[in-house]
């Protein structure tokens, strides 16, 4: 396995969502391919005599010129499913069915298709409905008997080191200078850190890490491989010490000669705490940085705290991690996350994974009855329930996890096209299709459609795994109406790139309708 390096605008909204399965490399497996290529161009891929962007379109031709884009040779042994309808000012809010009169075009629209990390359309809906956009994550510490502290973590995918020494402060002010032994509390999220449906080499890089109650600097790692003299292995750097404890390395690289092809790459072990680096880099190339899932994160959390307390002058003299929770204990410090308003903001335009999944195991908030059982079945609960009181049909998608990397996971392009379409009628409307990329603007749609009409006027979810890709949500159509979309491929043998190109000419074909 390679680990590859990865990392708001509004009139009448129109839902378009279109789901995608293609085949290429790893790691782009659901933030991963979210990051499309630079090019301004959608016709390279597959040339044709007509412009897609170009010309008016009347609602009775949109039909043909979809087909004539999925149903060229290239595209033969892809499977598509298609949602698009109009955004009404009067459609019903609350209804199991989609409106027909509203509908522009459907292909297989109530089949089931991989989504991929449009998944995150339906987890993220659910959790603003349930939990409210001020909603934040707390972090506390307690005091856990005579010189002892606990610190309890709720699973708040954006606490870094910074939070960390907030944290320390506070207690120092309070003039704690001795801890006779550090207990942190890792037991708010119970089940699988790490969904059990997800491949061995999606779990080994930052976008498949695992998920627990005290995640520090998103679970994750950088190593960086760097050329020395030729003929010597490449320099391996860390940029966090701690981190590197985790693992052992094999470092069988090699600097070879300049301009010879990069073939590196980093590859974990299978039940074993063991790296093993392999291929070349040129002596002339740039360094490569690889972005690898935390091994053990409560170990990692506890390591780094101890050191931040140290730093501020206060000693401790024993730390373990814990997975049983109590009560009643005295709170010292405490840190907040974000609003959620913006933590759906880094979910959906980043296409954040962690962030996603913490969100479904929050969700296991809502429901009280339920101690001590699995937060991801909770969490699946709660997005079912949420949604079918929205009025998405319970029966048009079965999901596993809350972030799509699995491929278990089964969504029609109705239910994406329903989910999108009433939370625009809800109070949470503006705040959950905010948090989409835009296109041409910013999260993973900043480098599509630029210098096109759907540039700034498109609001969308994209959506990649290996052999599958999707693309789901708003499109404002200038002298026209608003529009919801769904589109979904899968079971393609053309690259990612092509197929995106393919999804982008036919969201381009939506911007040229009109009345006629």
């Amino acid at each position: 396995m390679r680990y590859l390096l990865l990392a708001a605008i509004r009139k009448s909204p129109i839902f378009l969502l279109i789901f995608l399965n293609a085949l290429f490399t790893s790691r782009l497996a659901a933030i991963a391919f979210e990051e499309p290529s630079s090019s301004p161009s959608v016709l390279s891929a597959f040339p044709n005599k007509e412009n897609p962007a170009s010309g008016a379109l009347c609602p009775a031709q949109l039909g043909s010129a979809i087909e004539a884009v999925i149903d060229r040779p290239q595209l033969r042994r892809t499977r598509w499913g298609i949602s698009i309808e109009l955004l009404s000012p009067n459609a019903i809010a609350h209804s199991l069915s989609v409106n027909q009169d509203n509908t522009l075009y459907r292909r297989e629209a109530e089949h089931y298709f991989i989504p991929a990390s449009n998944v995150k359309l339906l987890t993220t809906a659910a959790a603003l409905l349930q939990l409210g956009s001020d909603f934040r994550i707390r972090t506390s510490i307690y005091s856990a008997g005579v010189g002892s502290l606990r610190v309890v973590g709720r699973g708040d995918p954006s606490l870094t080191d910074v939070q960390l020494r907030e944290l320390a402060q506070q207690l120092k002010r309070q003039g704690v200078r001795n801890v006779q032994q550090l207990i942190v509390d890792d037991g708010y999220f119970q089940g699988d850190a790490i969904n059990p449906t997800w491949e061995w080499e999606d779990v080994q890089s930052d976008y498949g890490t695992a998920v627990n109650s005290l995640i520090l600097n998103q679970n994750a790692a950088e190593l960086t491989l760097s050329p020395q003299q030729v003929g010597q292995p490449l320099q391996v750097r860390w940029a966090d010490a701690i981190a590197s404890r985790q693992w052992q390395i094999e470092n069988q690289s090699v600097t070879a000669q300049a301009v010879a092809p990069s073939t590196v790459e980093v590859t974990g072990v299978l039940g074993q705490p063991l790296l093993q680096i392999r291929g070349q880099l040129a002596v002339d190339a740039e360094q490569e940085s690889f972005y690898l899932a935390i091994l053990d994160p409560a170990k990692y959390f506890l390591q780094h705290f101890q050191r931040v307390l140290t730093e501020e002058g206060i000693r401790v003299a024993s730390a373990v991690v814990s997975k049983t929770s109590t009560t009643g204990e005295q709170e010292l410090a405490t840190i907040e996350s974000a609003p959620l308003s913006l933590l759906l903001v880094e979910t959906n335009q980043q296409s954040n994974n962690l962030y996603a999944e913490v969100l479904l195991r929050t969700l296991q908030i809502s429901d009280d009855t339920q101690a001590n059982k699995d937060s991801v079945e909770i969490g699946l609960n709660e997005i079912k329930e949420a949604l079918t009181t929205l009025g998405v049909n319970p029966e048009s998608y079965v999901l596993v996890d809350g972030s799509g990397l699995s491929r278990r996971n089964l969504v029609s392009p109705d239910a994406i096209v329903q989910t999108l379409k009433l939370m625009a009628q809800t109070p949470q409307a503006a705040v959950y299709r905010d948090s989409l990329p835009v296109a041409g603007i910013s999260g993973t749609l900043r480098r599509r459609f630029i210098n096109t009409a759907a540039q700034g006027n498109l609001q969308a979810k994209t959506g990649t795994l290996t052999g599958a890709s999707a693309l789901s949500g708003y499109l404002d159509v200038l002298g026209y109406q608003s529009l919801v979309f769904s589109i979904m491929v899968n079971q393609s043998d053309q690259s990612a790139t092509s197929l995106r190109h393919a999804i982008d000419e036919i969201v381009l074909l939506l911007t040229r309708l009109r009345s006629c």
